[in-house]
């Protein structure tokens, strides 16, 4: 019978780690309860928790725009106090927090492509971007680095129509909702990005 009790070694860290997700879990229940509270000192260990990973992914998906990231941090915590009390604490917070900066990102770019010259204007040109593929060269490429580097060296529009395809996996069709196009027209301003990109990879 005592034998019985004993864990498997195999399934123990998996009880760990399900215990450490369970008082992450009540920590954030706890310290979100407090900010509702209006405990101040609640609030600076809430900001100063999530602050630190939070402004590294926000920094990540504006890269080269880096002077942006403390008013889209401040619009994430703006969001974050608002919505807090609509917060179910069936998941953690740092992943909820996340999701706010996701939307704020994408709020950004809808901003910054609404506000560039029309898509229409830029090299119309598309040549053959099958060698190499993007899909292809993104899949492959161990360090992304060099990926993200020379995506940084492109008209913003390129750049943000390519972080939103292939880093935020978004279909065509959602980017032609967000931006007000047609498919037809992200298809073509994705074609003429990825012709840019192959250019510059194959330069390199």
């Amino acid at each position: 019978m005592l034998s019985s009790a004993v864990p498997d070694p195999e399934t123990r860290p998996h009880h760990a780690a399900a215990a450490a997700q369970e008082t992450e879990l009540q920590s954030d229940v706890s310290l979100a309860a407090s900010v509702l509270a209006r405990d101040r000192k609640a609030a600076a260990v809430f900001v100063e928790r999530f602050s630190g990973a939070l402004y590294s992914y926000v920094r990540s998906r504006l890269a080269p725009n880096h002077d942006a990231v403390e008013d889209v941090m401040q619009e994430v915590f703006v969001v974050a106090w608002q919505k807090l009390p609509a917060w179910s604490g069936t998941g953690p917070l740092q992943a909820w927090l996340t999701g706010i900066a996701r939307h704020k990102v994408g709020d950004y770019y809808r901003r910054r492509l609404h506000g560039l010259a029309p898509w229409e204007e830029l090299n119309s040109e598309i040549a053959d971007v099958s060698q190499p593929s993007f899909d292809l060269v993104i899949d492959r490429e161990r360090d992304a680095g060099r990926a993200l580097a020379i995506i940084a060296e492109l008209p913003e529009t390129y750049r943000l129509i390519l972080r939103w395809r292939y880093w935020d996996g978004m279909g065509v069709n959602q980017i032609a909702e967000h931006t007000g196009r047609t498919g037809k027209a992200v298809e073509r301003l994705l074609a003429r990005a990825r012709e840019q990109f192959r250019r510059r990879w194959q330069n390199e």
